[in-house]
Parts: C-alpha cells; sequence; structure tokens
C-alpha cells in the first residue's frame, strides 16, 4: 500500500475477526529499538478514558480486544506483533491507531526499512505498508483500523510526530500530568524525569490488594505500586532517558486564587478514578523455608516424580498447560492471541477423539474459545524430551481440522521455529474453503511467557500467580521433558569431525544443518534470558532487506566450513552495546564479548580509570582491547593485569581511542545435547556468567 491509500478487509479475506499487526525495522549495527502504542478512540477521535491507551506497561485494551505481543526476530531484523480481536472492540470505539516512538533523543531516521503488516486469523498476509520520510521524527503512526458501514477498513497513514509520544498521546486525549504535585517528590533515577502516563492494565473491576503480613515461600507482591494511586509510567521513562519529548512540562493545571481573609474550606481536585486492578508477581527468591533440611520436598500441584515414559510426559504436559491457561486469563491469551483466538470464555479438553475414516485420531488437546456464540478451536500436538513431530500425525489433524471447521492446529514440542525453515510439511488443500493455521510453540516459549507474567508484568490475582509458579515449577524439573531446545543435531559430530581434519566442503547440507540448530539456540537463550531480566532480548539479524532466510544461511554455512566458527550477536534492552557469542569449533573454545564505547567525556586515561572501576567485581581473566579510530588494533590485556595500571591499555601511538572490546573465553562441550559436557549447556553458562559478571555491571552508574 502507499501512504493514504485505504482497503476493506473483508475484500481481501474472510478471516478477518482477528488480525495480526506487524511493525518492523531493521538496523545495521544491530542496534537501535522503538516501542509500539496503541490508541482506540471514540467517534470524537480521543480516548474515552487513560485505559484506552494501550503500551507495554498496558499491553491490553479494549476489555482483551487489543494486546501487545511483544518482539519475535525475523530474517532481516525483529518485529513487534500485535492482536486485534476486531468482533470484541467495544462498540463505542470507530478508530484503532497503530504507533512507535523512539527514546534517548534517537529518531526513526536511524532505522531502516520501517515497515507494518497485517495478516489474518490464519496467518496469510493481506496489507503490506512501507513507511517513508520518517528521518527527523521521534514517534510515527504507521497505520489505523477503522469501522465504515459496519465493517473494518485500514488505513496507511505512515505520519510523523517530532514532539515525541507525549505530542502524539496528547492530540487522542491522553491525560499526562506530573503527579508529584499531588503524591510529593520522589527520588529520580540517573536521567529520568517525572512526567507520567496513567496506570492502565486493560481491565475493569475492583482492585485487588496487595498481600501482606503472610510468611511463605513465595509471597505475591504487587507491582510498580507505591500507593494506591500510584501510575506507570510510560514505557521510555523505565530507560532512563527522555524518550524524545515525553519530558516535556504537562499543561499547567489552574492555579487557585487568592485566599479570601476568611477562607472556606476548598475541597482538593479529585482524582481521576482507578479503572485498571493492581497486578501481582511473584519474588525472585523464595523466603527461607519450614522445612527441618533440605531432604524435606516441597508439595507440589503438579508432581513429577512418577514421570516414568515419553507417553506420560506428553499427556502430563499437555494437561498442566492447558489447564492453566484456561484457569489464568492472562496467560491463556498470551499464547492463543497470536493464532488468531478471539478474547472470551477459554476451556481447554485433553485426550479427545475424532472421527478420521476407519481409524479415528485423539489429538493430545483441545483448546476451544467462546465469544458471542462463536467458536475458536485448535487441536493441539504435544511432544517432550526432544521427540520430533511426527508428520503424519499432524497432516492427520490439519484434515480433521479442516472438515471439522476448525481454526488451527497447534504443535507444541522442544524444538524453536524458523522462517523458512518449517518443524513439519504438511498439505494445504486449496480447494477447501475453509483455511485451517498450523502453528507452533517451543516449550521455551511457554516458560518465558510465564516468567514474564508472574515476575515482571503480573497477573490478575495472587491465586494465578501461585498457579503459574507451579507451571513453571513443572516445566523447569529435569524430568518433564520441557527443556526447549536441547539437540545440535544427527549433523553435529560430523561437522566438528569435517572440521577438525579438514574435511568439510563447501554447500555440505550437514553444515547448513547445523547453522539452522545454531540459530534456535540462540533464539532459546534470548528467550531464557528475557523472562529472567523482564527485558526484551532478541538475536541481531544484519541481514539486507528482503534477504531470504535460506539464502543468508546458506552463507553462513559455508563460514562455517571456511572458518570453523559459529557466531552470533544479540541485543538486549538497557546495555551499552550487543553481545556477541563465537563459538571456535577448531580450538573448542567460547567467546562472549560487548563493545563498549568511550563517548563519556575526559581525558582517555579518566574514561579507562572509569572502565576498570565499574568492572571491580568482573573476573579477572577478562579480556580488555581498546578500540581506535579506523578499526586497527589497539593494546589490549586481562584486567588482573590493568587493575594496578589501567593506562597500559591507552593507544601509544596517538591514534583516538573510540572504545573498548570486553571478552571472556569459555571451553565449550562436545557432545551434541545438554548434558553436563554438552555444547548447549556450555553456550547457556557462558552467556550467563558474561551478563552477570560483566554487562550487569555496565548497566550500573560509575561510582
Amino acid at each position: 500500500m502507499v501512504k493514504g491509500a485505504n482497503v476493506g478487509l473483508a475484500t481481501l479475506s474472510e478471516d478477518v475477526g482477528s488480525v495480526m499487526v506487524s511493525l518492523g525495522w531493521s538496523s545495521t549495527t544491530g542496534e537501535g529499538d522503538a516501542d509500539v502504542s496503541v490508541l482506540l478512540l471514540d467517534g470524537d477521535g480521543k480516548v474515552r478514558s487513560d485505559v484506552d491507551f494501550c503500551f507495554y506497561n498496558n499491553p491490553v485494551a479494549g476489555n482483551g480486544s487489543v494486546q501487545l505481543l511483544g518482539k519475535t526476530p525475523t530474517a532481516d531484523g525483529s518485529e513487534d506483533r500485535i492482536s486485534f480481536d476486531l468482533d470484541a472492540v467495544p462498540q463505542e470505539i470507530e478508530k484503532v491507531v497503530v504507533a512507535a516512538s523512539r527514546y534517548a533523543g534517537s529518531r526513526f531516521g536511524d532505522l531502516d526499512d520501517l515497515r507494518l503488516t497485517l495478516a489474518d486469523s490464519a496467518g496469510d498476509g493481506l496489507v503490506r505498508f512501507a513507511v517513508e520520510g520518517a528521518d527527523d521524527v521521534s514517534a510515527v503512526i504507521f497505520g489505523e483500523l477503522y469501522r465504515r458501514s459496519g465493517e473494518w477498513k485500514f488505513r496507511a497513514v505512515g505520519q510523523g510526530y517530532a514532539s515525541g509520544l507525549a505530542g502524539l498521546a496528547t492530540d487522542y486525549g491522553v491525560d499526562i500530568d506530573d503527579d508529584a504535585e499531588q503524591d510529593g517528590p520522589e527520588p529520580e533515577g540517573p536521567g529520568q524525569d517525572m512526567s507520567e502516563l496513567p496506570a492502565a492494565t486493560g481491565q475493569d473491576g475492583p482492585e485487588q490488594p496487595a498481600a501482606t503480613g503472610q510468611d511463605g515461600p513465595e509471597q505475591p507482591a504487587v507491582t510498580g505500586q507505591d500507593g494506591p494511586e500510584r501510575p506507570a509510567r510510560v514505557p521510555a521513562q523505565t530507560r532512563g532517558s527522555d524518550p524524545a519529548g515525553l519530558a516535556a512540562p504537562a499543561a499547567p493545571r489552574a492555579a487557585a486564587e487568592p485566599e479570601p481573609a476568611d477562607p472556606a474550606p476548598v475541597p482538593k481536585p479529585a482524582r481521576r478514578p482507578r479503572t485498571a486492578k493492581k497486578k501481582v508477581t511473584l519474588p525472585r527468591t523464595a523466603k527461607k523455608s519450614l522445612a527441618d533440611n533440605d531432604t524435606w520436598r516441597t508439595a507440589r500441584l503438579f508432581p513429577v516424580s512418577a514421570l516414568k515414559s515419553d507417553r506420560e510426559r506428553e499427556t502430563r504436559a499437555t494437561s498442566v498447560v492447558l489447564s492453566v491457561m484456561a484457569q489464568v486469563p492472562e496467560f491463556g491469551r498470551r499464547l492463543t492471541a497470536g493464532f488468531g483466538a478471539p478474547a472470551g470464555r477459554m476451556e481447554t479438553f485433553t485426550e479427545v477423539t475424532l472421527p478420521h475414516g476407519e481409524s479415528p485420531r485423539r489429538p493430545d488437546g483441545v483448546v476451544r474459545v467462546e465469544r458471542a456464540g462463536k467458536l475458536w478451536t485448535a487441536l493441539v500436538e504435544t511432544k517432550t524430551n526432544g521427540n520430533a513431530l511426527k508428520p503424519d500425525q499432524v497432516q492427520a489433524y490439519m484434515d480433521i481440522a479442516a472438515r471439522r471447521g476448525y481454526e488451527a492446529v497447534i504443535t507444541l514440542s522442544n524444538d524453536v521455529a524458523l522462517e523458512g525453515s518449517p518443524l513439519v510439511d504438511v498439505r494445504i488443500d486449496r480447494r477447501r474453503k475453509h483455511k485451517v493455521a498450523l502453528w507452533h510453540l517451543s516449550w521455551a516459549e511457554v516458560v518465558h511467557q510465564a516468567q514474564m507474567l508472574i515476575r515482571h508484568e503480573g497477573v490478575g490475582n495472587a491465586a494465578h500467580a501461585w498457579l503459574l509458579q507451579e507451571l513453571l515449577q513443572y516445566l523447569q524439573h529435569e524430568n518433564s521433558g520441557c527443556h526447549g531446545f536441547q539437540n545440535m543435531g544427527a549433523a553435529w559430530v560430523p561437522v566438528r569431525r569435517g572440521i577438525d581434519d579438514e574435511t568439510l566442503c563447501r554447500g555440505d547440507a550437514r553444515a547448513l544443518e547445523v547453522i539452522e540448530n545454531w540459530e534456535r539456540l540462540v533464539r532459546q537463550v534470548c528467550l531464557r534470558l528475557g523472562g529472567e531480566l523482564g527485558q526484551k532480548v532478541l538475536p541481531v539479524q544484519r541481514a539486507r532487506r528482503g534477504s531470504d532466510p535460506g539464502a543468508r544461511r546458506a552463507e553462513l554455512a559455508d563460514h562455517l566450513c571456511e572458518q570453523g566458527r559459529l557466531s552470533a550477536e544479540i541485543r538486549i534492552e538497557g546495555t551499552p552495546g550487543v553481545l556477541a557469542i563465537t563459538a571456535d569449533l577448531r580450538t573448542g573454545k567460547l567467546r562472549t564479548s560487548i563493545e563498549v564505547p568511550a563517548a563519556e567525556p575526559g581525558y582517555p586515561l579518566s574514561r579507562a580509570k572509569r572502565l576498570v572501576r565499574r568492572l571491580s567485581e568482573a573476573p579477572a581473566d577478562l579480556h580488555i582491547e581498546t578500540l581506535v579510530d579506523g578499526g586497527g588494533a589497539g593494546p589490549r590485556g586481562t584486567l588482573e593485569r590493568l587493575r594496578p595500571e589501567p593506562a597500559d591499555i591507552l593507544p601509544k601511538d596517538g591514534a583516538q581511542m573510540t572504545g573498548f572490546r570486553l571478552s571472556l573465553f569459555k571451553g565449550m562441550g562436545n557432545g551434541r545435547g545438554s548434558a553436563e559436557t554438552g555444547f548447549i549447556r556450555s553456550v547457556d553458562e557462558a552467556v550467563d556468567r558474561f551478563h552477570a559478571q560483566v554487562v550487569a555491571h555496565l548497566e550500573a552508574p560509575v561510582p
């Protein structure tokens, strides 16, 4: 589409009751990001209240009809996905605006390939719009969905806002106040300003009180609440920076008239009513146990001790996950919204027998969502313990779903799906009018979503938080079989041998298999680390715009054959650079590194001393290399040697210092799986160690 064009969704597909809008961009440096926001507008072109402003501190709006699903990696970058259940959007909402904003003074001109795509509930792409001319702005309206004669249409907008998110939100009636006037001053972190947007989780109802004064191993806590009327900060302010205009002073409130000699009591201005429930999370660490010793086992809702076979693991895991999805609305909606499910009442079932010719089939589970008398149904096929999905089983379920008018088949396994590399090939009968979508979930993604809800974002009440905690305990137990991607594949050992004896040649299909599994491993590392930190963690793709995933992986496979190395980059929100991982299969070493710019004011020696002070708790074997202008090699040494003499890291030839590269080295496992000597486990440990002992200290202010 071109800017200003519009189209009726019903003319593009019959499956537009639920649609998926994705906003994407790329960056040649691997850095740079933006936050997505959605505004629900009434007939006057304004939000009804602040709960109609949907951003990452308020990811659900419109009675669940709009949900931010977060970021997902793509072949040439990443994209933010937003689920719209258009049939459930409140009738008084006539327009939905989809926008994004940058922070820390950044502009959209620093990003490439700004785009919006819209897909129907079966996942088929309907609309693509490339945004151009947004170089000098920090907020952009990508597009809008609006009603016309009872039908939904889409308009490609591409309008920029130089005033940033604050200007955009204010134009649509979002109330931006400085609550410090009423609540009193609050200590500010470095670089933060106090302009705030009202708290809004998109859920109406009585407030859930925080549990207090109770002893127990997992005491729930209310997130983001300093008091009964404490608002949530807007996304960019959590970065400790001015989001390009959001820090502008709010409109002044009406000043009080001069008091007469004998003034009558003047009532305080009424606060805006709070329409959102408080959110409940669980602490990261349990309170001290009341057990006598470590041999006492905590009673669990979902025990795993009796699991003996793969079939038992699959049956138990399916039942556990589906039951929690039905009982915890935030969790169930989070997992199904991206699959085109509506926002409604969910019920889940296991071991349902369905007719299929002479041999009835029994899928592992069924998910059914009802809204306004209409049903959305998905069949679920589960695998655990690294077992592969069987194409004939999935094909049978696709055929059953098509005949019975079901909407989707969901596969759930340890594997991680990649673009252009389907886990299961199925035949689609194009003659059928009814379309069935095939979706995949990895166990790592299920764990990630549960962690994000109970550790960082919060759920509706303490019981739901406890249920998710029990689910996590089950999925992360060694006997559950739900540990995510855990096998580098049959080609791993032959490829390593071929690299050792230099017999691996370009074009070898086994090298391509290793590259695909390496990409799966990196994506799983991002999911796990993001769930633990509560931050966006994504693999960096530096591919050219429009590049084919298969061609990109084939090129990487040729590099593996020639150089014997696997490389990846991870962007962690709030860190000063990109975390790089290199696995050298010739030497058997893993290198984790990050490049830190030397942009702070001061003399070179002062910069070096500040860096060494920051790394006071880092390992002594940390390698530090100075980066100089022009890309040449600078001085290098270990932190142990540089602590007494930081000047040793300064360039001796007068070259201008541009930054530092910090690296840790670790031996890597030989096995293809996740055993103690396995390669996957060694990658996990290397990334965890580097982030905890190096990167985390770079985020802290200089003492």
